[in-house]
Formats: C-alpha cells, structure tokens, sequence
C-alpha cells in the first residue's frame, strides 16, 4: 500500500504499514483520495530533524482549525474530527524518513493521544524523542533528494520556509480499505483549485527569484562587461597574429583626437590653428591619399597633454569647419605606435646583428639582415663570441672541408691503383742460367719450357681453388667507381655553395 506525494520540492513515495496501524493507514489514505492535503504548505521544519505537514491553510492562516480526520471531513460532526491514535510498540523513530500522524493529548484523558490530519516525516536517524508523541505508520520508499531539498531549506526561527514548499498532489497507488460511501465519500474526477483562504497564506511562491533588482542589474552589467573584454581580447590577439598590431595589450593614445567629416578644402595648417586654443598640439595630420594627394577627409590631431585633448573632445564636436560640421572623437588607432615599435624593435636587432657579425658576413648564417630567432617578444639578442657562426658553416670552413676531403680522396684513389695492379700483374721469373756441363741445349731449353708451365698451370689452379678472390676483387673496383662518382657531385655542389657565398658577400 503506497501514496505519492507530489510537492514543489520533488516526489514523494510513502510504504504504508497497514498491518501494524491499520486506522492511521486508512485515514491517510482517504484523505489523500479526497484531495484534502492538495495545497497544503510544509512548516515546522527542523533540519536533520523532521517536518511536518497535513493542515491545508498551516499554521500561518488566521482561519486554520489545524486539520481534520476524514469521518470528521466526511459527517462535519466536530466530535468526529479526532480519533484516539495507536501506538505500535515495535515501530519507533529509529531512521530517516519514517512516516508519523501528529497527535495531541486527550483533554479528557491525558493518556489517550488523538490524531487528526497532520502527519510527520523524519529528516534524520536516532529521533526517538518523536517516540509516544507521534504514532508511526509508514515509511519513505523513495523520494530521498527530496527530502535533502526540504531539510537544507531557508527558514526562519519557527522553521517556515521562506519560499512556499506545498503539497500540489496526491496520488493513492494501492488502498486496501473499503471507501464509507454510506457516509458520503467521493473521490474527486480531478484535483480542486486552491482556496482564496490557502493564496493567502502564500509568502513566496515557488517560482518566484530570491534576488533584488538592483543586484540583478549589476550582475547583468558585469557580466557584459567581461563578455565585451573577451571578445576585445580574441579580437586584439587576432589582430596581433595577423600583425595589424605590435603586441595584444597594446592600447591607443589618450591625447589623439579623431576628427572625421571635414571638408576636402581643409589642410592641416586649419585644424592646427582651429584646435591650438585648447593647448599646445604636437602633431596635426589630415590623411591623404598616395598617389593623389586627394584628403580623405579625416585626421589624427595630437596634443601634448590629456587635459588638452578631452576639452577639445568635449567643445569641439559638431562644429562647422569649411562648411562642414565636424566629428570629433578619442583615436581608437594604434598605427602610429606600431610604427615606432616596429621602426625600434628593427634598429635594435640590425645593431644587435652588426655586433654579432663583426662588420663582415652578415648578420647570421652569413645573410645580411637576418638573426636568431627568439621566442619571446622581450628577449634581447645575444651575442656570440668569436668571428663564427653557431649554426651554419662559413666559407673558410668549407673550404678546409673541402680540400681535406680531396685530399683524402685523391690518396685512396692511388692506394686502390697500386693494389689493383700489383694483384693484376703475373709473378716475376728469374732468370735461369744454363747448368755449366749440360748435354744439350735444346734439352736445357725444354726443362726451362716445361718448368714454366708447370708454374703457370700451379698458379691456374691457385686461381680455380679461390673464385670467390676475383669476385670480391671486382666489387670493391665498382664501389670504388661509386664512391669517385658521388665524390664528384658532391664537389661540384659545394663548388657551387661557395660561389653563392662569394655572390651574397659581394653584395
């Protein structure tokens, strides 16, 4: 047997214990079919504690009779209002959300404690102080985020919520009680408007902001204003990317006036002496264009001072100059500034430049008007020490380089001649004499022939026992050949580097 109670604060799920108070049960549940607690205000909130609930106008209401039990309701009889309550010896107020009719004590005796409409709900464990005061019939099933909102509520010292937490609805999900329709019980078709008697009661509704007007506006205007930072902020630092500006943070002058509107007639001599009663000007400019000379018909008037410019702001806009009513405003631009920043930041790193190189071979890497890259906008250029380069060779070096290498070169070549040769050629014959007593000459000369090609058919087979010789022989020659051939490319491209040198240098 369960009930939800809907509330402004959230839902509600209530078990109802039936078999342990079956009269608390049934009036709970026909009062809830009648839509009796319908708009029925939460008061006497004590957090960590508990709340109570149940009277339709609540305590607050002038005309509140503190609530009725639905017999009461139902015959009008007063007698019937009130029914003595059942206190169940094992059910105790031991947890959160346990579910108690409200009683109060019997006038005609004090140990009989009577019941009505209002009922309890725990916002805490251990309130077994509620025990014998209020008789507990049910139990909170779900619905336990709501009660955390109800118990962490704004009240004031008698525990009334400063915004209205009411009950909107009632929902029996199972009655086991048979409706009295002998004394005329009928359920609502839908749920009944609030009284004029319960809109009174109202303090602040639910839908109401707790928040002053004043502050509201000025929280308003704050936060614009951050909004318009932001996005000045991503604008700028766009600007700077693309290098329409030196640096993000950079801001115009407060003593440039911008004077637009002005007839093309009007030279910078005018301005100058139409402005030069508001104090000492430094610089009057009307912008022209390059190739005619034609006024654009605005310009940039700078004055020494800030006092200077705002009382020219002030007094001059809207003047008739040249037949033409004038314009007059703070300079958003950032030109000129950005100009001088540009012109210093180049003076300093074409001397820091000079420095490093020493007056010959550029500023770095051997490239005149070029420098390190640095990081940071700030950091200022180190110089190295010594005539070198750090990150680029010189020509000098090349050229040491170079002629090692060639020298290197041409020596392996000779060393890779002679082995070749000296493996190429045939072995050295002695020379024979003739034995001093030979028979025959012819004879003699026949075992020097057969002598000399048994060494030559030794050495043949010397070869065939080792092929693996001329093969290993023949791909050391190719790579040879390879290695002269890149050798001589890679001459001719440095060749060509120093010549660029020479060329850069020259210039």
């Amino acid at each position: 047997m369960s009930v939800l109670l809907e509330t402004s604060a959230g839902d509600i799920v209530i078990d109802l214990l039936v078999d342990y108070a079956p009269k608390l049960c049934e009036n709970f549940l026909k009062l809830c079919k009648l839509k009796y607690y319908n708009f029925s205000p939460i008061h006497s909130i004590q957090p960590n504690y508990s709340f109570q609930t149940g009277d339709p106008l609540g305590p607050l209401s002038p005309h509140s009779d503190g609530g009725t039990s639905v017999w009461g309701l139902l015959s009008g009889s007063p007698a019937d209002k009130t029914f003595p309550a059942f206190f169940h010896p094992k059910l105790k107020h031991r947890e959160r959300g346990t579910v108690s009719m409200a009683t109060v004590p019997d006038p005609k005796d004090p140990d009989v404690r009577l019941a009505a409409s209002q009922f309890l709900i725990t916002l805490g464990d251990n309130t077994e102080s509620l025990d014998g005061r209020a008789a507990v019939f049910g139990k909170v099933a779900e619905g336990f985020d709501t009660l955390e909102k109800i118990n962490n509520a704004i009240v004031d010292e008698k525990g009334h919520p400063l915004v209205d937490i009411r009950i909107k609805h009632t929902f029996v999900l199972d009655d086991p009680y048979p409706d009295p329709v002998e004394l005329g019980f009928r359920e609502p078709s839908k749920s009944p408007e609030p009284t004029k008697e319960q809109l009174a009661t109202v303090r602040i509704a639910e839908d109401e902001e707790l928040v002053d007007a004043e502050a509201d506006e000025k929280a308003a205007e704050e936060a614009e204003r951050r909004k318009r930072e932001r996005e000045a902020a991503a604008q700028a630092l766009t600007l700077e990317m693309i290098g329409d500006l030196p640096f993000a943070e950079v801001k115009p002058p407060e003593n440039v006036l911008f004077v637009c509107k002005l007839n093309p007639v009007t030279t910078d001599e005018d301005l100058e002496l139409i402005f030069s009663r508001f104090g000492k000007i430094l610089s009057c400019e009307v912008i022209r264009d390059r190739k005619t000379g034609d006024s654009l018909q605005y310009a940039f008037i700078e004055f020494e001072d800030k006092k200077s410019c705002e009382e020219a702001y002030f007094k001059m806009d809207g003047v008739l100059i040249d037949d033409r009513r004038i314009h007059v405003d703070f300079s958003q631009s950032v030109a000129r500034l950005s100009e001088v920043w540009r012109r210093e930041e180049n003076e300093k790193r074409r001397r820091a430049a000079a420095k490093k190189a020493g007056g010959s071979g550029g500023g770095w890497g051997g490239i005149k008007e070029l420098e390190k890259w640095r990081k940071y906008r700030n950091e200022e250029v180190e110089e190295d020490e010594g005539r070198g380069y750090r990150m680029v060779h010189d020509v000098e070096e090349f050229r040491r380089k170079g002629e090692k290498e060639r020298k290197e070169r041409s020596r392996s070549r000779s060393r890779s001649r002679r082995e070749r040769s000296k493996e190429r050629s045939p072995p050295r014959r002695r020379s024979r004499t003739p034995r001093r007593g030979s028979r025959s000459p012819r004879r003699d000369r026949g075992r020097d022939r057969d002598r000399y090609g048994r060494d030559r058919d030794r050495e043949r087979d010397r070869d065939n026992r080792n092929p693996d010789r001329d093969r290993e022989r023949d791909r050391n020659h190719d790579r040879d050949r390879g290695y002269h051939r890149r050798d001589r490319s890679r001459d001719r491209g440095r060749d060509r580097d120093r010549e660029r040198y020479r060329r850069d240098d020259r210039r």
